[in-house]
C-alpha cells in the first residue's frame, strides 16, 4: 500500500502543484511507492508560470487542475500532509494522530519574473527530493531539515541543497 502524501497551499495554483510534480518525479526515480495529491484551501487555476517553470525540467503540469481539499479522494487518510505556504498552514484542518504534518514555506513567485519562479521551483525540488528519500528510508520526517535543504543550506554530510 503506497504512502499517501498531500501538499496544501492556499490556491493550489503554483507551489503545491510544483511540489506534487516534483514528489511524483522523485518517487518514480527513487522507486518509492507514493500516492501524491495537492489541494488548496481555495480553488483557482494552475498558473501559467508554474506550468512553464516545471516544463523546463521535464515535468508537465499542463493537465493539472486546482482542487480544494474536499475534492481529493479520502482527504482524511493521508500519511503525510505538507503545507508549503503560511496561510495554508494556519488554515489546515486537524488531521488524525497517525498523520505526519509538516510545514515548509516557500515564497510566492506570483507576479515575479520567470527567474524567480525557477528559484522557487528548484527549492521545492530539493525539499521534495529529500522528503521522498526520507519516506523511502523510513526515516523520521523533520520540517526543519527539509526547510534548510530547501533554502540551499548544506545537510549534515555537507551536500548543498
Amino acid at each position: 500500500m503506497p504512502t499517501r502524501v498531500l501538499v496544501l497551499c492556499t490556491h493550489n495554483s503554483a507551489r503545491s502543484q510544483m511540489a506534487e510534480g516534483w514528489i511524483r518525479r522523485h518517487a518514480a526515480t527513487q522507486g518509492v511507492d507514493l500516492e501524491v495529491w495537492s489541494a488548496g484551501t481555495e480553488r483557482t487555476r494552475v498558473k501559467p508560470d508554474a506550468i512553464a517553470a516545471m516544463a523546463e525540467v521535464g515535468i508537465d503540469l499542463s493537465t493539472h487542475g486546482s482542487k480544494r481539499l474536499d475534492e481529493v479522494p479520502d482527504p482524511w487518510t493521508f500519511d503525510v500532509v505538507l503545507t508549503v505556504c503560511d496561510s495554508a498552514n494556519e488554515a489546515c484542518p486537524v488531521y488524525p494522530v497517525r498523520t505526519t504534518r509538516l510545514h515548509v514555506a516557500f515564497p510566492d513567485p506570483s507576479g515575479e519574473p520567470l527567474a524567480r519562479w525557477r528559484d522557487v521551483r528548484d527549492a521545492i525540488g530539493a525539499m521534495s527530493r529529500d522528503l521522498v528519500r526520507a519516506i523511502g528510508a523510513g526515516e523520521a520526517l523533520d520540517e526543519r531539515v527539509l526547510g534548510r535543504r530547501a533554502r540551499g543550506a548544506p545537510d549534515a554530510e555537507g551536500r548543498d541543497g
